[in-house]
C-alpha cells in the first residue's frame, strides 16, 4: 500500500533487503580476499557464497526494476533543482551499478573455467575458459565496486542530510512500517 508521498510496501522491502545484502557483500567481498589460496576449501566456499548472494542480488534488482516500472515512485517534494537532479542521478546510478556489479562478477566466473554455483547447485556452463575475458570482467567488477561504493556514500549522505539537517520528513518515504 502506498500512502501519500510514500513508496509501496514492496518497494520499501526490496530497498532495505538489497541495502543490507549490498553492505554484507562489500564487507564479505573485501574480507574473503584475505583468505589464503591454499588449502582451497575455505576460500572456494567463501567465493561460492559471495557469488550466490551476488546472483540473488541480481534477481532482486531485476524484480525491483520490474516493480518500479509498474509502480512509479512518489513525486519528490519541493526542493532546489540541483537536489532533485542529484537524487535522480544517484538513483539511476545505483540501479545501473547494482545490475552491473553482479553481472560482471557472474561473467568473470563463467569465463574462469570453474563451475558457477548458486547456493550449492552447479549452474550450467555456457562459456569456455577465457583468461582474457575473465581478467577483464574481474577488473570491471572491481571498478564497478568502487563506483557503487561512491554512489552509495552519496545516497546515504543525502539521506542523512534530509533526516538530520533538513528534518523535512523525506525519510518517511522509504521508512519501514511495522
Amino acid at each position: 500500500m502506498q500512502g501519500e508521498g510514500r513508496y509501496t510496501t514492496v518497494a520499501v522491502a526490496l530497498h532495505w533487503l538489497v541495502a543490507v545484502l549490498v553492505v554484507a557483500q562489500f564487507a564479505f567481498g573485501w574480507w574473503m580476499q584475505e583468505i589464503p589460496k591454499y588449502p582451497t576449501g575455505l576460500r572456494a566456499e567463501a567465493f561460492n557464497l559471495h557469488k550466490s548472494v551476488g546472483l540473488l542480488l541480481l534477481a532482486l534488482m531485476l524484480l525491483r526494476l520490474g516493480w518500479r516500472a509498474g509502480h512509479p515512485p512518489p513525486a519528490l517534494p519541493a526542493m532546489p533543482r540541483w537536489q532533485s537532479n542529484a537524487a535522480r542521478a544517484t538513483h539511476i546510478g545505483l540501479y545501473v551499478l547494482l545490475v552491473a556489479m553482479p553481472l560482471t562478477g557472474y561473467l568473470g566466473s563463467a569465463f574462469s573455467g570453474y563451475p558457477v554455483r548458486l547456493f550449492g547447485w552447479v549452474l550450467p556452463a555456457w562459456a569456455a575458459r577465457d583468461d582474457a575475458v575473465k581478467a577483464w570482467m574481474s577488473s570491471a567488477h572491481l571498478a564497478v565496486s568502487w563506483s557503487l561504493l561512491a554512489v552509495f556514500v552519496v545516497h546515504v549522505a543525502g539521506a542523512v542530510k534530509h533526516a538530520a539537517i533538513d528534518r523535512d520528513g523525506l525519510m518517511r518515504r522509504m521508512s519501514v512500517r511495522l
